[in-house]
């Protein structure tokens, strides 16, 4: 038994059908799910090394608990105390690898569309060996020359991945919103009860916008100064009552029927959302009160506690930034995504109303599937095609390692960033925020409008 086990690992660094072997009491999975799974596990792997990287806590507690630390970094000629090893620059050239990584799969897999091929298997398979390959190539970024023109070169191609990978995610904000409408809007041709889910769901989206409005406007504004915050609180509370007039206009409906208050009161949640996080990155402001002591304004007076524990609030933005950029990446490569991003869309007479229409009709196993009690553990669904494009799936994992090395390292102040006093406040952080909420608006506004600015062409949302 002990014999079979070990010739079911070893046969899991090769490929899927091999894992199957050691994991009967799993359910049964997708290829295609699988393979995601586990290039998503490489990239968390590579984003908690970046974060401890970017942590001299991390940096300090190693130097006191492992033995012989001094001697081990000028063994391995990282430094007295293995500071070629920390900062940004350590951040830079390990994101480095790791997009080179991804890039080179995006090459390889360039028109895939049957999984038979070898370079499928290649995709789908010899997960150990790509292990190997992301740990030298992250490596040796570390033997690059020129290290200085290297890492000043490096961050502006990561600032320009960075920002298209936004892009990518806005994008897909405005078309779930979109296909979120389509979908529930489909069964109220049948079930009038989908009347009452929408009505119900808009009022709750509406509500927790002016609800995060109000709060805002009572924690992050005071009667004298905060100007900059009210501007911005005007200016996106407007923005929210724009894009909601425009949904609803008899103009776009007459072009766009399914348009409504669903998809505008969703951006403008998220617009919500954005605003929140983006005067939360605000660097804290200091005055002097009538006792001549420094306080704090404009931030709600709660929040200080939890900002001098430093620990959790790096834990908790560490897993939600991660959560983040998984969801993007994710699902920004399933068929259904991608045709939206190219700006094809299914016909609405096609749409069949679910509750989770996030999980398409191609999650739903066929009747050779159902049929099968017993047999491999992994269910080869990319027979007659593939699920999505290989290639596309590893460019945008490619733009999230850019994404994640220009984030960690506090974007354009990288030189005294460090993980900790990240998510205390930068003003990089802020505008990019703010930039990208009214780049969002901008996006759902284009797609409300562009019918009536090109009549001639075809436009389906």
């Amino acid at each position: 038994m002990s014999a079979q086990c070990c010739a079911g690992q070893l046969a899991c660094c090769c490929g899927p059908a091999g894992c199957s072997l050691c994991c009967g009491c799993c359910p049964k999975v997708r290829q295609s799910r699988t393979t995601r799974f586990m290039y998503a596990l490489y990239f968390i792997l590579v984003v908690f090394l970046c974060c401890m990287m970017m942590s001299p806590t991390v940096a300090k507690q190693m130097k006191e608990h492992i033995p012989f630390f001094e001697d081990i970094c000028k063994g391995i000629k990282a430094g007295d105390t293995c500071e070629t090893l920390v900062g940004y620059s350590a951040v830079y050239r390990v994101c480095f690898g790791m997009a080179c990584f991804f890039f080179l799969f995006c090459l390889l897999t360039l028109k895939i569309n049957t999984s038979k091929s070898c370079r499928a298997h290649i995709h789908n398979g010899f997960w150990f060996f790509k292990l190997l390959l992301l740990g030298a190539m992250c490596s040796g970024a570390f033997f690059i020359p020129d290290q200085e023109t290297f890492l000043k070169a490096w961050r502006y191609v990561g600032a320009f991945g960075g920002f298209i990978f936004i892009g990518i995610q806005l994008l897909l904000i405005v078309e779930f919103a979109h296909k979120w409408n389509k979908n529930w809007t489909a069964g109220t041709t049948s079930n009038k009860l989908w009347y009452a889910s929408l009505s119900l769901v808009t009022l709750i989206m509406y509500s927790v916008a002016v609800g995060g409005l109000i709060v805002m406007a009572v924690f992050y504004t005071q009667k004298v100064g905060c100007m900059e915050n009210k501007i911005i609180l005007g200016l996106n509370g407007g923005l929210c009552l724009l894009i909601s007039m425009v949904a609803i206009s008899p103009c776009v409906q007459n072009r766009q029927p399914h348009s409504g208050l669903l998809q505008s009161g969703l951006i403008s949640c998220y617009v919500t959302y954005l605003t929140f996080s983006a005067l939360s990155s605000k660097p804290v402001e200091v005055a002097l009160d009538e006792h001549g002591k420094n306080v704090t304004i404009c931030v709600p007076n709660f929040g200080q506690d939890l900002y001098r524990d430093e620990n959790l609030v790096t834990t908790l933005g560490t897993i939600l930034l991660i959560g983040c950029i998984l969801y993007s990446c994710l699902t920004s490569t399933t068929r259904s995504s991608s045709d939206a991003l190219q700006g094809r869309y299914a016909a609405p007479e096609l749409e069949v109303a679910r509750c989770c229409f996030c999980f398409g009709p191609d999650g739903v196993d066929t009747e050779e599937q159902q049929n099968v009690k017993e047999g491999p553990r992994v269910i080869y669904d990319e027979k007659r095609g593939t699920v999505y494009s290989y290639s596309y799936f590893h460019f945008v994992f490619f733009l999230a390692s850019l994404y994640v090395m220009m984030t960690v390292t506090n974007w354009f102040h990288y030189e005294s960033a460090s993980i900790e006093t990240f998510f205390s406040g930068s003003w990089s952080i802020f505008w990019i925020k703010m930039a990208s909420c009214w780049v969002c608006v901008l996006l759902y506004l284009w797609t409300l409008v562009a019918p009536l600015c090109c009549p001639s062409r075809q436009f389906s949302v």
